[in-house]
């Protein structure tokens, strides 16, 4: 890693269920840390929700809004940077992310996925043409896992505060070279 221990940022990916980004922010609390949330600055930016550009001004649109905010990012300091996997994967910026701090991806096992997704999105679930949708997001969010560097937590089994101090004692582990 290329910057100094107190400034090292901490990027979380993965997919968990509908909890994840304010696990994400409670990790941010407990380190102390800015909490950056990606895709809601490129929301904050259109203006709209990320699924309403894309079917709106297209794939194309969004890319350049995600490179825009993915600048500003990569320049934070300090800070709990939640990011999907399909980011990551895009140009350099996983490579880029792990210079400035470690890369956590959280997972559960299949099961623990489907159940959290039946849940969350309750009676669409039982449609098949959603289910393959969120089925193939949760595909690409995981595809992350094969970056170089990419450090797995199962979460399956722990409660959202058991993940908040598992990833802050991973975080700490892994940004003083313990790891």
């Amino acid at each position: 890693m290329l910057v100094p221990f107190p400034d090292r940022n901490l990027v979380l990916t993965g997919y968990l269920g509908p909890n994840q980004p304010p696990i994400a922010q409670y990790v941010a609390e407990r380190l102390r840390m800015r909490y950056v949330n990606v895709e809601a600055q490129i929301e904050q930016r259109a203006e709209m929700d990320i699924e309403s550009v894309r079917a709106m001004f297209g794939e194309a649109r969004l890319k350049t809004l995600e490179n825009d905010v993915m600048q500003d990012v990569l320049l934070y300091r300090a800070a709990v940077i939640r990011v999907s996997g399909e980011t990551l994967l895009r140009g350099d910026y996983g490579k880029r992310l792990r210079e400035t701090g470690p890369i956590i991806c959280l997972t559960v096992t299949l099961d623990a996925l489907l159940r959290r997704m039946h849940l969350a999105m309750g009676g669409r679930y039982h449609n098949p043409h959603e289910r393959a949708l969120a089925v193939g997001h949760v595909k690409r969010e995981w595809a992350a896992r094969k970056l170089e560097g990419i450090h797995e937590l199962d979460a399956t089994y722990l409660s959202d505060d058991a993940i908040v101090a598992a990833v802050a004692e991973m975080w700490r582990t892994l940004s003083t070279g313990g790891g």
